[in-house]
């Protein structure tokens, strides 16, 4: 079909954001002293700054599409010799417009979409010329199969993430991809492209990488990268450069069929061990790469459009949009109840009190990221040193990797310094507590830092589960007391959830908004309620596995039974990665604050007064294998109601949904929709779910629970008819 053809789909979209095809004739360099003739290079650019990425949505395809026949057309009169496609500075393209996608109403719909981008690309493979990609920057699945569709491509050395993310959003790459990539990297490489990456935390190739694997045939510096690509092309059409591909195969060999069941099988795997399978669209990108070994192209093409229309009906997919593109990409950008900015003071010293590893971490991220200066105080002066000296290693680590440059580590470290007299907060505009989890604690370090600080200083807890409003009683100023949350490890964990206490102003808060943002956190705005979001629905959680435990149910029954959800780590691994003695005291606190709902497991606490760090033996854990050692076994006692793991899983679900629903009635977050976007960056709630509230919608447990779903039809789900 012409591209023409597409245009009823495209009258669907008219507010896309179209990223036009600007062509221009170039004359080829020469080469032996002759030009092989005119080229016609295409520059993708929607017009917008960096901040917007170029995208594909039908309009664009549809342009695209014209252009590329427009040129077949002076390739078959012998007008050119060859065609380049690139981008503007910093991207080639995002992939698919995926509000566009998201909002394709009806199988067909998405079937007209996916068969638009095979015919358009189609084009492009079947010019009648040579055509060449010049990867001059990011390029992400249908962005990425423009130049796997091209005859040649080229990579810059400044590129970075270049992908197939489908699995990750919950579609396969639909337009050539599945089939390309394998003949022209492997099939074991392309299953770490499609598979591996993706549900590795969305992991990318940068342009050296990719060109290491074979997905770009050359590789030149970003400066003159679109001229040095026009002048290799120039080579490569008048026949003086052949690139040469070592990872590339073909499916027909003998030896290829091994491989390829190989790389498939190993996916599956991965796959398995990544998700427990909990969404359909990875094994889906296996099942067409297993079939398409033995397809022709457009066999394969075919097979795209018909699953990749099917996926753009389910709810998985709709749901990791909502969690990708609504909740990650947009509203963690602007979060829901932010006090104005222009309220926000200046912040030009940070004091933290403590100097263990939580407070020596913050130490470091603030000085890295806000460049500003920061004293840590502690009760003796080796334990000042002993955080100073972690500081200036870790900046030594980052600076032995090439994380930054020299001058930047000198800089750093110069910014961090240690007292052991609170005294040096006295100028101070910002102070956090990083002590240890008691609120008299907590209380008195408050009062002895309000004694020296000035009026305006803010005042900030890190606290995980404690009454920030307790925190502020005593206080002079109650006002300038803020939450603020981090996760472990501060400088791996995007979220960080801002505390709003009572008396919290709006000035306090703001600021707290803006240290986050130079911090390059996304913040969250909660309540003051015990544990705030995360904590509180992974200790709920943890409690009721522990509890199915504790009532006879075989641990290996009760750790694995939430696999369904497709967790990071199981609960009993998460406990003894928090350490039992910690997870135990939040539970406590929780359980005096909340009622029964948090069980307080006596099992947990008879292996904390025994010292016993984890239910698993860790060797066997390391092993693949988990066992209880016999002399931990004795130290606890259990029920005689033991539970399947379908129970365990149920329970569970019905647990946080109850939990969630409450947190919802008390005002802890604005909506569902802050609660997803916490679990999702603070506790590692996978994103091919969707968040936890469409997962919960999706099981039922919602509506077994609270008597209706959490989100509205439409936001992570199909639209109401």
């Amino acid at each position: 079909m012409s591209a023409a053809d597409y245009h009823t789909l495209a009258e669907l979209f008219p507010n896309e954001t179209v990223t036009h095809s600007y062509v221009q004739d170039i004359q080829l360099p020469a080469v032996n002293g002759k030009s092989p003739g005119t080229f016609a290079l295409i520059t993708l650019d929607n017009g917008l700054d960096h901040s917007k990425p170029t995208t594909l949505g039908p309009n664009t395809l549809i342009e695209l599409g014209t252009v590329l026949e427009g040129l077949r057309d002076r390739a078959a009169r012998g007008e050119i010799v060859g065609v380049g496609v690139t981008g503007k500075p910093y991207f080639l393209v995002a992939g698919a417009d995926l509000s566009t996608v998201k909002s394709v109403s009806g199988r067909e719909q998405g079937l007209w979409m996916a068969q638009l981008g095979h015919d358009v690309y189609a084009t492009l493979a079947n010019l009648g010329v040579p055509s060449f990609a010049f990867i001059n920057g990011l390029a992400l699945g249908g962005g990425l199969e423009i130049a796997l569709q091209s005859t040649y491509r080229t990579v810059s050395t400044g590129a970075g993430a270049l992908a197939l993310p489908e699995a990750f959003i919950g579609l396969i790459p639909g337009w050539g991809g599945v089939y390309i990539l394998p003949r022209l990297i492997g099939p074991e490489n392309a299953v770490k492209v499609m598979i591996e990456n993706p549900l590795s935390n969305n992991r990318t190739l940068t342009g050296p990488q990719a060109y290491e694997l074979g997905v770009a045939d050359a590789i030149f510096e970003p400066a003159d990268f679109v001229e040095q690509s026009v002048a290799w092309a120039a080579r490569v059409i008048a026949g003086a450069v052949a690139p040469e591909r070592a990872n590339a195969v073909d499916p027909s060999a003998p030896d290829v069929a091994d491989r390829w069941a190989g790389a498939v099988a190993a996916g599956r795997a991965f796959v398995e061990a990544k998700t427990s399978n909990a969404s359909p669209a990875p094994a889906k990108v296996l099942d067409v790469l297993e079939a398409n070994r033995a397809l022709t192209q457009a066999e394969s093409a075919e097979l795209e459009c018909q699953t990749l229309a099917d996926l753009m009906q389910t709810d998985e997919f709709r749901s990791t949009v909502y969690a990708f593109l609504d909740l990650v990409q947009r509203r963690s950008k602007r979060p829901a109840g932010a006090p104005d900015r222009k309220l926000a003071r200046p912040v030009t010293k940070i004091g933290v009190v403590g100097a263990g590893l939580m407070a020596s971490q913050l130490a470091l991220l603030f000085a890295r990221q806000l460049k500003v200066p920061v004293v840590m105080t502690d009760i003796d002066q080796a334990r000042v040193d002993k955080g100073v000296d972690y500081v200036h290693a870790e900046v030594d680590k980052l600076l032995a990797k090439k994380r930054i440059s020299a001058d930047a580590a000198n800089r750093t470290k110069a910014l961090v310094s240690g007292s052991v007299s609170k005294e040096a907060f006295a100028d101070a505009d910002f102070v956090i507590e990083a002590v240890f989890e008691e609120l008299s604690v907590k209380k008195q370090v408050f009062k002895e830092v309000e004694a020296i600080v000035s009026p305006e200083c803010i005042l900030a807890t890190n606290t995980s589960s404690l009454s920030v409003t307790a925190m502020a009683e005593d206080l002079q100023y109650p006002e300038r007391l803020v939450g603020f949350h981090f996760f472990n490890p501060v400088a791996v964990m995007p979220l960080l959830e801002i505390v709003r206490a009572p008396k919290t102003d709006d000035a306090v808060l703001a600021t707290a908004f803006e240290l986050a943002k130079g911090l390059k956190k996304s913040a969250v705005l909660v309540k003051d309620a015990a544990a705030f979001v995360v904590n509180r629905l992974l200790l709920r959680l943890m409690g009721e596995v522990t509890a199915a435990f504790d009532e006879g149910t075989p641990a290996e029954v009760a750790d694995n039974a939430l696999r369904p959800m497709g967790l990071p780590m199981t609960p009993f691994t998460l406990g003894a990665m928090v350490g039992l003695p910690v997870a135990q005291h939040v539970q406590e606190s929780l359980h005096d604050a909340f009622g029964d709902r948090f069980t307080v497991s006596r099992n947990l606490q008879a292996l904390i007064d025994n010292g016993v760090r984890s239910i698993w033996d860790p060797a066997s854990v390391k092993a693949g294998k988990p066992v209880i050692p016999a002399e931990t076994l004795a130290l606890m006692t259990f029920g005689d109601s033991p539970s399947t793991a379908e129970e365990v899983l149920r329970r569970t679900q019905d647990a946080l949904a109850e939990e969630i629903g409450l947190m919802l009635a008390e005002g802890v977050v604005a909506g569902p929709e802050d609660i997803d976007l916490c679990m999702i960056l603070g506790a590692g709630w996978p994103m091919f779910l969707g968040g936890i509230t469409p997962y919960l919608d999706r099981v039922g447990a919602s509506e077994r629970v609270t008597g209706k779903k959490f989100l509205a039809p439409g936001v992570a789900s199909e639209p109401a008819a």
